[in-house]
């Protein structure tokens, strides 16, 4: 396996290393806020189904990709190369994209739910607004390290 990578490094981290480094470290974060998204929109009712359906791509897209480059980080699959450097900011930034979109929408569909809802349906897509949020904050936070790591590399 590839050294890890110091957190200003320019290059991606291997092993558990990705665990350790900055902005790396926010993959957790991406995976539980992003799962924690697609649990409450598939749980909750919407009242436009094409704005769920949405969410919904965008939730389990972002948490399938993320998955899978923590693997692919974990077992060493970049092997120092920069074009993994490149992949991974394309990646934040489409993904924090995505995630403001379905963020914003959500929200909306959650102010214009009137008759026909529960308490506890409005309260489910509070939540999902939420972590749909903040799971956009991670993302556009690790986006703009990643193209600081991409610029320098």
């Amino acid at each position: 396996m590839a050294p890890a990578a110091a957190s200003g490094g320019s290059t991606l981290p291997s092993g558990f290393s990705v665990f350790t480094t900055f902005p790396d470290l926010l993959f957790i974060f991406e995976f539980v806020f992003g799962g924690l998204v697609w649990i409450l929109v598939a749980s909750s009712l919407v009242p436009w189904p094409l704005v769920q359906g949405w969410v919904m791509f965008v939730s389990v897209f972002c948490f399938v990709a993320t998955t899978t480059l923590i693997v692919l980080y974990i077992i060493g699959a970049h092997g120092g190369e920069t074009s993994w450097v490149t992949l991974d900011a394309a990646y934040h930034c489409t993904a924090a994209l995505f995630y403001l979109s379905a963020s914003v929408l959500e929200a909306l569909a959650t102010i214009t739910m009137q008759e026909g809802f529960t308490f506890r349906h409005y309260h489910e897509n509070i939540a999902a607004v939420v972590f749909s949020y903040v799971a956009t904050l991670l993302y556009v936070v690790h986006a703009v390290f990643s193209l600081i790591r991409w610029k320098s590399s």
